[in-house]
């Protein structure tokens, strides 16, 4: 006598992908952010060059620079290194933070995000995973950049090692605001021609437009006026501040933050709000 076959057990439920239980805010920006990190270290050789590249930028200020500005320029018992570092924090960052715009049209141009929009994520979590990951880039950099200055360089900050990891934690809230701003533009322009031309017409005139490697004292009168209106000149202002312990670290500091969280806020809603947007149709 031959055995009747199991009944099949699979209910509808268990083969609709509809009834899946949906991830948690929390695991998706987690598997999103793994991915992203995946993405942009998947070349050791860009991995290597991203990580030298500020210091590339240090060599080269350190001694171009530093034996160009006559000390009596700088604020007294200040070292050029000393003056000059804090500012390539906020540089470094700003050069940096183009990249999660470029990465996330590349992304829109691939398909990508066309397939994250049939899957059941949020597309706020597709969008604030990027920018972590960004961000985590750029702490790497900072890192490398800070101990080799420390180790190699002799910088030795007068407001010691806690003031100059505050410097750090202020840099990547103005970094995390500048890579919003990126990926807003990102979702509103989708080229990468495009976005590449306005950051880099954005961000190299902003960088060397202000007090970042020479005292606004020293620049022609023109550019005095440009670094005094420019929104760089304030960030390096208050990374110098805190890490060389000045008077006005607090106030500096403050703005900044608040700066930085406005920013963040405006960007981000419009980038969530454009990137809602189906690709073609932005």
């Amino acid at each position: 006598m031959r055995a009747s076959p199991a009944p099949n057990r699979t209910s509808q439920a268990d083969t609709d992908p509809g009834s899946w239980p949906r991830p948690t805010a929390s695991s998706q920006l987690w598997v999103l952010f793994l991915r992203q990190l995946r993405v942009i270290y998947a070349d050791r050789r860009v991995a290597l060059f991203t990580l030298l590249q500020p210091l590339i930028m240090l060599m080269l200020f350190s001694q171009v620079f530093g034996r160009m500005v006559d000390t009596a320029v700088l604020p007294e018992g200040v070292r050029y290194i000393d003056y000059l570092v804090p500012a390539l924090l906020v540089t470094t960052g700003i050069g940096s933070s183009q990249g999660a715009g470029l990465g996330l049209v590349r992304d829109m141009e691939s398909g990508m995000v066309a397939r994250f929009r049939t899957l059941p994520v949020n597309r706020v979590m597709v969008l604030l995973a990027r920018s972590l990951a960004d961000l985590t880039k750029v702490l790497m950099q900072l890192v490398v950049l800070t101990a080799c200055c420390v180790l190699a360089m002799g910088f030795a900050p007068a407001g010691g090692f806690v003031n100059l990891g505050l410097s750090v934690l202020l840099t990547l809230l103005i970094v995390w605001a500048l890579i919003w701003i990126f990926i807003a533009l990102a979702t509103w322009l989708r080229n990468i021609e495009m976005l590449s031309s306005i950051g880099f017409l954005v961000t190299f005139p902003l960088m060397f437009a202000s007090s970042a490697f020479v005292p606004i004292d020293v620049l022609p009168r023109w550019l005095q006026v440009v670094a005094i209106v420019n929104p760089v000149t304030y960030a390096v202002n208050a990374s110098r501040a805190l890490s060389l312990d000045w008077p006005d670290a607090g106030l500096l500091s403050l703005a900044a933050l608040l700066t930085g969280g406005v920013l963040i806020a405006l960007a981000m809603t419009v980038a969530v709000r454009k990137f809602a947007t189906p690709w073609g149709e932005g």
